[in-house]
């Protein structure tokens, strides 16, 4: 299963020519049920059966949930909520211009990140 959701996610990225709008190494790994995408060694983003969710800004994803655009982050339904995640339930009914500003914001939250602990 992980497998099909590499191959969505691997399509999406070269798709969307995500590594040109990234400056740091970008790549898709697959995990036990799904597939992440990784930025500098930091995933920030996933698919898998319950959807593509982003690592965003904790207010930016209250206002996605707020909406009604996107909903928490849960890989299991009796699982944690999975904290400054934003899930998109039906991936592939959405253009994917879409997602291109969503990988590059969850992009750039991980750098900034990053940066800050090597200060």
């Amino acid at each position: 299963m992980a497998k099909t959701y590499l191959d969505k996610l691997s399509s999406l990225i070269n798709d969307l020519k995500i590594e040109d709008e990234i400056a740091a190494p970008v790549e898709a790994r697959h995990f036990f049920s799904g597939a992440g995408f990784y930025v500098n060694g930091t995933m920030c983003a996933s698919w898998s059966p319950v959807g593509l969710a982003f690592k965003l800004s904790e207010k930016e994803v209250a206002e996605l949930i707020a909406r009604g655009t996107a909903t928490p982050l849960k890989y299991f339904s009796s699982g944690h909520v999975k904290k400054e995640y934003a899930l998109f339930e039906n991936p592939n009914a959405t253009k994917l211009e879409f997602w291109k500003n969503y990988f590059v914001k969850a992009s750039e939250q991980i750098l900034c990140k990053q940066d800050e602990t090597k200060r």
